[in-house]
């Protein structure tokens, strides 16, 4: 793998990256495009970054035209917003903000999928920072940043301290529809035709293959399969949140009912109703076509099946597993965003 990007990196006051912007990532260019970068940007063959100046902005006719968006931050230097180059050779742990911002726009950007990309090191190469209505701030440096914008009549809003921007600050792709824009972070996919409505989240490295309905969580390293509608406060438990090492998937045409939930995989025309949660350690009845109990078994055994209802017995609380007998159909008006 190689993935390649021109950005508008932010640096603090000592020349540390905070953040970058790459309009236009690409996965895996031709390699005779990648002989020009590296010709063109002395270092690049590093595998990681270089900051580009005016002069070597003028090598090429084609990349010349690739620059050309970003002009003005070439003939007026700022040296807190630098142009950069980021070249990623192979899929090996992250080692540099640039590294790791490159990654997360592939997946926003949907030129990659979640758990395709190799993110050891994502920690320690996002910094943590204020987001502010001006960009991202050191923390080191905000007090001084809130004093000068009062002194200037401005207000500086920061609207989170956190690793992780929002992604819509970087990536809007395209047929979607996002109610709250800060509950979807940068390296989330966000499939064509997906809704996320105010409560639905996504986090990085996590998304939704499209048409969707998110009005729950989708944790990291998660990923949903078209069709499939998290209902109100459904949740999915991703390596970060009690799932461990294990990637947990939900398949086509599923339904999380609200408030319910899964620590296990799903297969296609799945449903879980309403308040259940299936932890792996579930103890499940099994129902044959009669309704009558097959066997009890831990949920983990029916990991990636499809065509699977999960119920509570409302006397006994027992959870019951039935075959689904009808899959959910999305409104496809609801979902085309043009």
């Amino acid at each position: 793998m190689v993935s390649f990007g021109l950005g508008l990196a932010t640096l603090n006051r000592t020349g540390d990256l905070l953040d970058v912007y790459y309009p236009t990532p690409i996965l895996d260019p031709a390699p005779e495009m990648v002989a020009l970068w590296r010709a063109a940007y002395p270092g690049l063959e590093t595998g990681d970054w270089v900051l580009i100046d005016a002069e070597s902005a003028e090598i090429g006719p084609s990349l010349t035209h690739e620059l050309s968006p970003f002009r003005q931050a070439l003939d007026e230097p700022n040296p807190h917003r630098r142009l950069i180059a980021t070249l990623l050779e192979g899929d090996a742990p992250i080692t540099s903000t640039a590294g790791a911002y490159l990654k997360l726009h592939l997946l926003s950007h949907r030129l990659a999928k979640p758990n395709a990309l190799n993110l050891e090191g994502i920690y320690a190469h996002t910094p943590n920072v204020a987001w502010s209505n001006e960009g991202p701030i050191d923390l080191s440096e905000l007090t001084d940043r809130q004093l000068e914008a009062r002194l200037a009549g401005r207000m500086l809003e920061i609207t989170s301290v956190d690793k992780f921007p929002k992604m819509t600050n970087y990536v809007v792709p395209e047929g979607v529809r996002i109610a709250d824009a800060a509950r979807v972070r940068l390296g989330a996919y966000v499939g064509e035709g997906t809704t996320v409505m105010h409560e639905g989240f996504i986090n990085f490295n996590a998304g939704a293959e499209g048409p969707n309905m998110v009005e729950g969580r989708i944790s990291q390293g998660v990923y949903v399969g078209k069709g499939s509608d998290l209902g109100g406060s459904a949740s999915t438990a991703g390596t970060l949140s009690g799932g461990g090492n294990i990637v947990i998937s939900i398949g086509e045409d599923c339904l999380i009912s609200a408030n319910a939930g899964t620590g296990i995989s799903l297969g296609d025309r799945c449903t879980i109703e309403a308040g259940l949660y299936i932890t792996p350690g579930t103890v499940v009845e099994v129902m044959d076509a009669s309704l009558s109990p097959v066997r009890k078994m831990k949920a983990r055994e029916l990991s990636g099946q499809s065509d699977l209802l999960f119920i509570r017995h409302s006397q006994t609380g027992q959870v019951q597993c039935r075959t689904n007998k009808k899959a959910i159909v999305l409104n496809e008006m609801l979902h085309t965003h043009n």
